[in-house]
């Protein structure tokens, strides 16, 4: 056992587990007293930045300068790592949404916070249930001025990934801005499958906002093949020239 892992596992593990009950806690009792979910959303950006100094990531943010907070947006990221959302959250001071997978919302104590904080559940492999909650993510962003995360791949990924269509869609039916996000270095601090968080530097690279006013749902195709080689670029990773944009 290297003397990271053993670190990990004496000091910043129990910590990250602190720091995510503490927060987690403070987040679910405040719900109670706000219907909307903006409460909870508040406690998240702090989350991520503790979260991000207990593992002992350097995190650089480019790009900031583009992003109004009284705007609503889509963000749409590569996901290789679960160090991905605490690096958003920590870094762009818009009120975010996003979406999960539907099983989250069956643990007890994490299903009830998220559906209290106005998460979405996303139940794979059923497009009637992917339609309605597309529609839903649209509805809440234009109902609450609030901003949605996406991660296009369908989940976390040793390398890019033909993007699902489902960002682009909720971005054109609720006619805001859509923006891509690069990460660099969350896969190396967090590797999927692993044990133990490493520490390191990471970068989240903010591209242009991609206007949407004027689109129609038949753009939704184009616009994430367009999305989708952003974030390859943004990113630093090699984009599979077979991969298409696939339905949401």
């Amino acid at each position: 056992m290297s003397l990271g892992h053993l670190r990990s596992i004496l000091f910043t593990d129990p910590l990250i587990v602190l720091v995510t009950i503490v927060f987690g806690t403070a987040s679910f009792v405040v719900s109670f007293f706000d219907s909307t979910g903006r409460l909870p959303n508040k406690l998240a950006r702090p989350w991520g930045g503790w979260l991000l100094r207990v593992a002992r990531v350097r995190l650089t943010v480019e790009g900031l300068e583009k992003i109004d907070p009284q705007q609503s947006y889509v963000f749409v990221a590569n996901h290789r790592s679960y160090m991905d959302i605490p690096a958003i959250l920590a870094s762009i001071p818009v009120e975010f949404r996003f979406y999960a997978k539907k099983g989250l919302f069956l643990i007890p104590f994490l299903g009830t916070h998220l559906k209290r904080a106005g998460h979405i559940p996303v139940a794979r492999g059923d497009a009637r249930a992917s339609v309605r909650s597309m529609a839903l993510g649209a509805h809440l962003i234009q109902e609450r001025k609030i901003s949605m995360l996406l991660f296009p791949e369908g989940g976390r990924r040793a390398g890019m990934q033909g993007f699902k269509e489902g960002a682009a869609h909720i971005a054109i039916k609720a006619g805001v801005p859509i923006v891509p996000l690069g990460l660099v270095g969350t896969r190396a601090v967090l590797p999927i499958g692993s044990s133990y968080v490493r520490g390191g530097p990471v970068t989240l690279k903010i591209g242009d906002p991609i206007a949407t006013s004027g689109l129609k749902l038949q753009d939704r195709a184009q616009l994430t093949e367009t999305l989708s080689r952003l974030v390859a670029e943004l990113s630093g990773e090699a984009q599979d020239p077979v991969d298409a944009p696939r339905p949401a």
